[in-house]
């Protein structure tokens, strides 16, 4: 290697290589698919009222307040009911004193009604029997126990949301919810942030396709998979994903590919110091150097044909771990994403560990008995293949470069995966 630098320092040095990558375009999404997931790149507001009609609240009876103030307390007030409203294309016909119509929930109120009296409020409605006229099955008269006050079960228009106000904030990140409200104002396409288009190039002759059946000394791909998904996770687009052998022509023609068609381009294997060093030998542009940790050692980094290119050790923890550390919340601030947070825990029992090269372990937070904080036990072996175990665990433990040993209890920092 011709360099060996602390994991900061490499922290550093792909945030300035990538920092191109922060000011992002914006597209319009339709609001139907696509946008969940996605950010908001500017405000978006109400092109009109919501509701856009008075309507009801309830299935039940609408009504003029004044029509079912009771005459005494305690005594009902029967009216005949004139007709149905149902929520359906048209404008029912405005009610006249001393009348109900049978209204059905998200129906327009008529003018001249001013409250709505839900179903389970009346009592002894009269239905027609014969279709003498009004439908079979309609309403007749309906009797009301007690009074009601102008306004109520009536949704006024603009009552969720006024023409011109803010419905979703720029910087929200769509969800579900996002999109119904979205949908409900009428708003078809959705401004949202152009994510980063990443190519993933995994590197290998011995590498075969999960579902395809490996020959002798053949093992299947978990790189490209895992760090494709990584990338998605983080708020990414996967706008190449390659699998090359050893070959450093092929593997360079595959790069000019990739450096073409995408933002950045992610190659695992091929950067340490064996004989068959790949990717080391078909890009001379890039630096490679030591990175002073555990696992995720071998790293490089540098621009191909002007396209950001960083590189990752092959083996399947080791691409993992140098995601998180190095490329995760990059990916993410570009997106408009916030950074994942690392937070402290206490460890579930002592740990060594080699002095001069910060471990990035595999973890899992378990409940403290007496409830007093969160507590990490370390899951698997240091093995950089050990890739299973890494499924086992939902944080990195971060044990300082210094270390060789902390105690249980110690307070460590976590990165969630």
């Amino acid at each position: 290697m011709s360099e060996r630098v602390d994991v900061e320092q490499h922290r550093a040095d792909v945030a300035e290589l990538l920092a191109g990558l922060a000011d992002r375009p914006t597209e319009e999404v339709p609001v139907h698919e696509g946008a969940v997931g996605r950010v908001l790149a500017s405000d978006v507001v109400a092109p009109g009222p919501l509701p856009r009609f008075r309507n009801s609240q309830m299935d039940g009876f609408a009504v003029r307040a004044a029509d079912v103030a009771p005459a005494r307390p305690g005594a009902p007030v029967t009216l005949p009911v004139v007709g149905d409203v149902a929520a359906a294309p048209g404008e029912p016909a405005p009610l006249e004193p001393g009348t109900a119509v049978r209204i059905m929930t998200g129906a327009p109120v008529p003018v001249g009604a001013d409250a709505v009296v839900p179903v389970e409020d009346t009592d002894h409605v009269t239905f027609n029997a014969r279709g003498d006229g009004a439908p079979r099955g309609s309403a007749t008269k309906v009797e009301i126990a007690r009074g009601r006050e102008a306004g109520e079960f009536v949704r006024e228009p603009g009552s969720d949301v006024a023409e011109g106000a803010v419905v979703l904030r720029a910087g929200t990140v769509l969800a579900p919810h996002h999109v119904a409200a979205a949908a409900a104002c009428g708003i078809a396409r959705l401004p949202v942030r152009v994510p980063v288009s990443v190519a993933v190039v995994s590197t290998g002759s011995e590498l075969v396709a999960p579902g395809d059946e490996p020959g002798p000394g053949q093992i299947w791909d978990a790189n490209g998979p895992a760090l494709a998904a990584a990338v998605v996770a983080a708020g990414g687009r996967v706008g190449l994903r390659l699998a090359v052998p050893d070959d450093p022509e092929v593997v360079r023609t595959g790069l000019e590919r990739a450096a073409a068609l995408c933002d950045l381009v992610l190659t695992t294997g091929g950067v340490s110091q064996g004989a068959y060093e790949v990717v080391k030998d078909a890009l001379p542009e890039v630096t490679f150097r030591s990175v002073a940790m555990q696992p995720g050692g071998p790293q490089g980094l540098g621009r191909f044909a002007g396209t950001p290119v960083l590189a990752f050790p092959g083996n399947p923890v080791s691409a993992q771990v140098s995601f998180v550390v190095f490329l995760r919340d990059l990916l993410r601030q570009a997106g408009g994403l916030p950074p994942v947070r690392r937070v402290p825990a206490a460890l579930d029992a002592a740990i060594v560990s080699p002095a001069g090269r910060r471990q990035l372990l595999r973890g899992r937070r378990v409940d403290d008995a007496g409830g007093a904080g969160a507590r990490v036990a370390v899951v698997g072996g240091p093995g950089s293949h050990l890739v299973a175990s890494m499924a086992a665990a939902d944080v990195l433990i971060d044990v300082p470069a210094a270390a060789t040993r902390l105690d249980e209890g110690a307070e460590v920092i976590t990165w969630p995966l």
